[in-house]
């Protein structure tokens, strides 16, 4: 691996019954760890429990008064329980699928094929002009120790001299690069990356800019073996450039919680709502039918040309409601040709799955980048929010209270920011920013305790104040340009 680009070293994990704490409450997990597994899971909720209680206790207390609150109170108290409810789901009840078996499973009345022992995997990858950074990107997914994979990776139409790289590791890693004519965009050139994939049974993606541990597409199919019902599984993404400065630092620090806790409470149920890119791993019978919907995806009349990690996961979690319409409308396609049933499948992450990307490293990318994002939020809420509800209440209040909070962030940011100061309530404008830097206090202190001695766990607080007070305001914009589409999506 090019030393450029290896994964900066990390923090140990935590222990293995996932219990968080400072040191004593993880010598109590390590004890506890060959107990009876309901016994591990109760003294894991109850020592999840007590390190809340403080904040528990600041929400009691003001909530005996909530009728005569203001409501910017009212909203800082909703957003606390929000958080505390997150923290709790996200460390008492989550394990990680690779690790073992998981203790929620389907009844005997859903059926799930189950894969074989060592299935085939097809590991995709569509590039367009990353020439400093595709090598590194290649020669891990070639790294990995999986067995039973054959890549594949597209050049679509690249003009820097990505070709060139890929054309000498073709033959020294044993891979198979398809060179396109013509610029398609990188979904339609994923979907022609699946045209190779009629022999696996699994299909795995990552993007040109990330490095993988080797283990990490191991640990994602292994879980998909173990528990069939999951027809996709998130890995754990952290930055890889953070020796970039700040923003990447900041950045670093919050795609951990983004995956240790959102996307660990969200597969508590069995129901992540974004495969991330940067290793998305899903069972072929999965997604196969519906890839030629993903790739000429439409919003609002135009061509969605994102290539919306939300929208794939969308197919996986609403299948059993959305199949059959999306199926029919492409009844020549040989992605249709061999129909496969619509089940009610769970979608996972996988903490152990370690995968690094490349982080925006100034302001003006991280802005573009993070208008993509809210695109593909605002694109998929009109899928996914149609039927997440039919998943059960877990799911559905941790997807729409995610979408509220998302709403109601401008709105928040709006009234304090701009409307407060110019009516001369400026202490609501030092309130609400007390609030939105105690949250990123309390999402750093869940970084610092599964990351004893990390200093880095400063940076969320200020990820948090950076956010709510700029961030906050791409979401407007997102939705008035959201016709507009790029490929690019680097880094720099």
């Amino acid at each position: 691996m090019n030393a450029l680009h290896r994964p900066p070293a990390r923090p140990p994990l935590p222990t293995p019954d996932g219990v968080p704490g400072p040191r004593g409450v993880r010598a109590i997990g390590r004890r506890v760890a060959r107990a009876d597994p309901a016994i591990r899971h109760g003294v894991r909720r109850l020592v999840v429990l007590l390190l809340l209680m403080p904040l528990l206790l600041v929400l009691a207390h003001h909530a005996a008064r909530l009728p005569r609150l203001s409501l910017p109170v009212c909203y800082g108290l909703v957003v606390l329980a929000g958080t505390i409810t997150l923290l709790y789901i996200a460390y008492s009840r989550y394990e990680d699928p690779a690790e073992g078996e998981l203790r929620v499973r389907p009844g005997p009345e859903e059926m799930f094929p189950p894969l074989p022992a060592h299935p085939m995997v097809a590991f995709l990858l569509a590039v367009k002009d990353e020439v400093d950074g595709i090598e590194a990107c290649v020669r891990s997914m070639a790294a990995s120790d999986c067995p039973g994979v054959r890549i594949i990776v597209v050049d679509d139409h690249s003009q820097d001299g990505t070709g060139d790289v890929l054309r000498r590791l073709e033959d020294e890693l044993a891979i198979t690069v398809v060179h396109l004519d013509a610029n398609v965009g990188k979904k339609h050139a994923l979907v022609r990356a699946c045209e190779f994939t009629a022999d696996t049974e699994v299909i795995a993606f990552t993007d040109s800019d990330c490095v993988l541990a080797p283990d990490a597409l191991r640990r994602c199919v292994r879980a998909l073996v173990t528990h069939p019902e999951l027809g996709a599984v998130s890995g754990h993404c952290r930055a890889l450039n953070t020796d970039s400065g700040f923003l990447a630092r900041a950045q670093d620090v919050w795609y951990e919680g983004q995956f240790r806790v959102s996307k660990a409470a969200e597969a508590s149920f069995g129901s992540v709502s974004c495969v991330s890119g940067p290793l998305a791993v899903f069972r072929r019978d999965a997604i196969f039918n519906y890839l030629p919907a993903w790739a000429d995806d439409r919003f609002m009349g135009a061509p969605f040309r994102f290539a919306t990690d939300r929208q794939l996961t969308g197919y996986v979690l609403g299948q059993a409601w959305r199949g059959q319409a999306l199926k029919r409308r492409y009844p020549g396609s040989p992605f249709t040709a061999e129909d496969f049933a619509e089940r009610r499948w769970r979608v996972g992450y996988v903490r152990s799955a370690k995968v690094w990307t490349d982080v925006p490293a100034r302001l003006g990318p991280l802005l573009r980048q993070q208008i993509r994002w809210k695109k593909s939020f605002i694109r998929n809420l009109f899928f996914t929010g149609s039927f997440m509800w039919r998943r059960g209440p877990g799911p559905a209040a941790l997807y729409y209270g995610h979408v509220l909070w998302v709403l109601a962030a401008p709105v928040m940011a709006f009234s304090h920011l701009v409307w407060a100061p110019a009516h001369g309530a400026l202490f609501l404008t030092l309130l609400y920013l007390c609030g939105v830097v105690l949250k990123g206090c309390v999402w750093g202190l869940a970084y610092r305790i599964d990351h004893p001695g990390d200093t880095r766990w400063r940076y969320r607080p200020l990820m948090s104040l950076f956010s709510s007070v700029l961030l906050a305001w791409l979401l407007p914009y997102s939705l008035l340009t959201v016709r507009r589409g790029v490929w690019s999506r680097g880094a720099a």
